[in-house]
């Protein structure tokens, strides 16, 4: 079958440099497990995954010629090879317990797919993801950061992250306008927040809302007792000078004053 053509509406960029390819799967590093590869495309990261008698390895492609030209290809995981919406797939119809997650994520829903892969923290032990460098950068970065941001806090919470290294633009077809990063996320030990984990995210996603603005001027439309709190010295930081246990130790001041009806 001849190469898939790569679709703009997709973000396909297909990674040609096959040694490239080899160091972001070795860097998938994990007992006998279930992994999703997302959007393999043409298979430059499954060539090598098939071969590791560790990986129960499954494909989630949305693309009805790449998962024709995989079905070729790969006619071992030829019950593997689910064709949907990554966003949109249910893991629990697959895995019963935890599982990990490697490809080069399409540009246009890397930033979606790593908050799926918060909403479904217990479950995702471990992540390999090549994403545009500044997305990289940003999920990995610490407090101080101009890339730091929501995405940051709430993976941290869970995760320790790597950065691995940057990819140049003449390495894929098409080339992407930017360059590329892989990152690394491992799950740590946390199970549960010291706070209430809703409130923690709608705290988080106000604060960088407005990142210039303090603390104080964010959160103004957050609801609790104002009042009682807002003068405390939290509130005249902006959102990149708080650490993640700092926006953990806010949502909880937050949590016990409530507002009053």
């Amino acid at each position: 079958m001849r190469r898939v053509r790569a679709k703009k509406f997709l973000g396909q960029h297909f990674l040609e440099d096959l040694g490239i390819a080899r160091r972001i799967t070795e860097s998938l590093s994990t007992p006998p497990s279930h992994v999703v590869e997302v959007g393999p495309g043409m298979g430059v990261l499954t060539q090598f995954l098939v071969q590791r008698e560790d990986l129960d390895l499954y494909l989630v492609e949305i693309d009805s010629e790449s998962v024709e030209y995989l079905h070729q290809h790969y006619p071992q995981l030829s019950n593997r090879i689910i064709e949907g919406d990554f966003l949109k797939f249910d893991f629990n119809k697959i895995f019963p317990d935890k599982f990990s997650i490697i490809g080069n994520f399409p540009y246009n829903i890397s930033s979606q797919i790593f908050f799926k892969v918060f909403d479904n923290r217990n479950h995702v032990d471990k992540v390999v993801g090549m994403v545009q460098r500044e997305v990289g950068r940003r999920i990995a970065s610490g407090p101080g950061s101009k890339e730091y941001g929501i995405l940051s806090v709430l993976l941290q919470s869970f995760y320790t992250i790597e950065y691995l290294m940057t990819v140049d633009e003449h390495v894929f077809s098409p080339p992407p306008k930017v360059k590329s990063g892989v990152i690394r996320l491992v799950r740590n030990e946390v199970d549960k927040l010291p706070c209430n984990e809703r409130l923690f995210v709608k705290v988080v996603k106000a604060a960088f809302q407005h990142r210039r603005k303090t603390m104080r001027n964010s959160l103004k439309y957050v609801e609790f007792d104002h009042g009682a709190i807002m003068h405390l010295p939290v509130f005249d930081l902006r959102p990149e000078q708080m650490s993640v246990e700092a926006f953990q130790e806010l949502t909880k001041l937050i949590e016990e004053h409530p507002l009053c009806e």
